[in-house]
């Protein structure tokens, strides 16, 4: 049976008080903590670096997922590494070299992964896959939170699950960009097993109402399966 995640997005989160917020929404329930870096050169928008991470990583002991927003990338993997990131995943428009950025990541100990914007193809993963432990499909353009789902992405989660089954290989399918709890069911249904949600959970007064309700979606979406 699928395992389903659910990764709040913490560029939604209140940062005058980013400790207590992440603590709040694993108490909530979530499980994995995303992470969203972004430098104003591959995307127009300037977030959050390595010491934010290494700050927050004492208060959650889930897994914290660093997606680099970034260009280029490999001068950064190894100072989120060392400070607490889990699984960091890029761009390929981002990197030089797909195999030694994904093997870089790998070499520091975190699962490494590929990033696919919505008019980004898939085919960089074709030679690759031996190297991804999570692949990311946008459901947005990166660079903003609060943006609304392109329903184009639930082809593109679909396609890329018949990669992974094809490979035989254990590769997380996470989706991230306006993911809300009317639209979840349709994600895993194309085959995510990896929601990012940021203002559609910080956004709200009751983060566990939330996930709660992403997760009764979620198990309408197994029980259909299983009835099929």
């Amino acid at each position: 049976m699928t395992t389903f995640r659910i990764a709040p997005s913490i560029l939604s989160a209140d940062f005058a008080r980013l400790g207590e917020e992440v603590r709040n929404v694993v108490t909530a329930g979530a499980d994995i903590i995303h992470f969203d870096v972004m430098d104003n050169h591959y995307v127009p928008n300037l977030t959050i670096g390595p010491l934010v991470c290494e700050a927050i990583r004492p208060h959650v002991q889930v897994p914290i997922d660093v997606h680099l927003m970034v260009k280029p990338v490999d001068r950064i993997i190894p100072d989120f590494a060392k400070a607490g990131a889990n699984i960091i995943t890029f761009h390929p428009e981002a990197s030089e070299h797909l195999d030694r950025s994904l093997q870089l990541i790998r070499d520091n100990g975190c699962k490494a992964g590929l990033v696919f914007n919505p008019g980004t193809p898939l085919h960089y993963l074709e030679h690759v896959m031996d190297k991804i432990d999570i692949i990311l499909i946008m459901s947005v353009n990166p660079g903003f939170g609060g943006q609304s789902f392109i329903a184009q992405a639930l082809k593109k989660i679909a396609e890329a699950r018949r990669m992974i089954d094809a490979s035989g290989r254990d590769i997380m399918l996470e989706v991230d960009g306006g993911i809300k709890i009317d639209n979840i069911a349709a994600a895993a249904a194309a085959g995510a097993d990896t929601f990012v949600a940021g203002s559609a959970i910080f956004g709200k007064p009751d983060y566990k109402a939330v996930i709660d309700a992403m997760r009764a979606e979620l198990a309408k979406t197994v029980a259909k399966t299983v009835a099929n």
